[in-house]
């Protein structure tokens, strides 16, 4: 979706010409996926084309920005530059919507007590550079 760059907190994504509407939706609080207009399923990461029926014709929707968490790992090695919290969580996110997404959790202790898999998560955008990221975070109905 992006190339990475340098930046204060570690590694920044470049938005390419085929994922800027996906940006420009971070940029709004927004995250946002392509909806195939024949077949009606949900792709990320953003691509010409759908793949479950090949059809050329997507659209940009907003997604709800709600998902659960599908896998992780706590990673205790910071890349070189890396400024942040360590050890921190990356994860895979199912989104509502279907497509499965790779990401950091935040607001949870990196600590596999807190992490149950398939719990509600809720995006987050935290600015990396020129763009806003987006993160997870435990939904509200998780937190009770």
């Amino acid at each position: 979706m992006s190339q990475p760059m340098a930046s204060a907190g570690g590694a920044a994504p470049q938005p390419l010409p085929g994922t800027r509407p996906f940006w420009e939706g971070t940029q709004a609080g927004e995250l946002r996926l392509q909806l195939c207009d024949c077949c009606d399923t949900h792709v990320l990461y953003p691509r010409p084309h759908c793949p479950a029926c090949g059809a050329e014709a997507v659209s940009w929707v907003r997604a709800s920005g709600r998902a659960r968490l599908y896998s992780y790992v706590i990673n205790h090695m910071p890349m070189p530059g890396w400024t942040g919290a360590m050890p921190y969580v990356i994860a895979v996110v199912e989104l509502e919507e279907g497509p499965r997404m790779m990401t950091n959790l935040v607001g949870v202790p990196p600590d596999p007590k807190h992490l149950v898999l398939d719990m509600p998560l809720q995006v987050v955008f935290e600015p990396r550079g020129e763009v806003m990221l987006p993160l997870f975070k435990p939904a509200a109905e998780a937190a009770r």
